[in-house]
């Protein structure tokens, strides 16, 4: 395995294309891979495909459309997205980072790859189980013994909330790259999004609050 090349496991979101310029900078050799799985918005996959174009990444697009044929989600399906107290929001789609690092790992084998990185995160997480630091250790030993190899996983973002998030992008001089370019919004609206959805309102909430420390400091 190639100890200077990742795999990032890329949405065209926010947090991956942190991930992914974070993994260009810690890395020699970056390749991008994006799970097709019936999202609710394919323009997801449209912003990955033109990121990765601009900035020269090697990009895997994988069909996973079996995980939608099992995990029916809000994501999945045209349906009202929810969030009740004490409950897994309805955009929790079951097996979902389990799948996307498993298939990562099996990429990252064939490529030669020691690394994988994801932008999942145990601080603004919605309460996803898949998204916890104790299952992405987990996994990591799990799929180094399914394939005899030694492949680390990275979450960068892990124990940052989004005001961090942010600054991290700032660190890495593509605030404006990932503001403007990236796909967070349910309602599939690029950049800012919507401002309505849960995801627009925890992405805004994060950006305007590094920005005002920013302009303060």
């Amino acid at each position: 395995m190639d100890k200077n090349k990742a795999i990032v496991v890329f949405s065209g979101g926010q947090d991956s294309t942190t991930c992914l310029f974070w993994a260009m900078k810690n890395f020699d050799s970056v390749e991008a891979v994006t799970f097709s799985y019936g999202q609710r918005h394919a323009t997801e996959i449209e912003a990955a495909k033109e990121i990765a174009s601009e900035l020269g990444i090697r990009h895997h697009i994988l069909d996973m459309s079996l995980l939608n044929q099992l995990s029916p989600s809000a994501l999945t399906r045209d349906e009202e997205i929810v969030e009740k107290e004490g409950e897994l929001p309805s955009t929790f789609v079951p097996g979902r980072n389990l799948m996307f690092l498993s298939f990562a790992s099996v990429l990252a084998h064939q490529r030669g790859a020691k690394h994988i990185v994801t932008g999942v995160c145990e601080t603004d997480f919605s309460g996803y189980p898949d998204c916890r630091d104790a299952f992405v250790k987990s996994l990591n030993v799990s799929v180094n013994l399914s394939m005899d190899k030694d492949f680390v996983f990275h979450t960068p973002l892990m124990w940052l909330d989004k005001k961090e998030t942010w600054a991290l992008a700032d660190q890495l001089n593509q605030f404006d790259f990932v503001r403007n370019r990236t796909i967070t919004c349910y309602n599939g609206v690029k950049g800012d999004g919507c401002g309505e959805c849960p995801a627009c309102r925890l992405r805004l909430k994060g950006m305007n609050e590094y920005l005002s420390e920013r302009e303060g400091s």
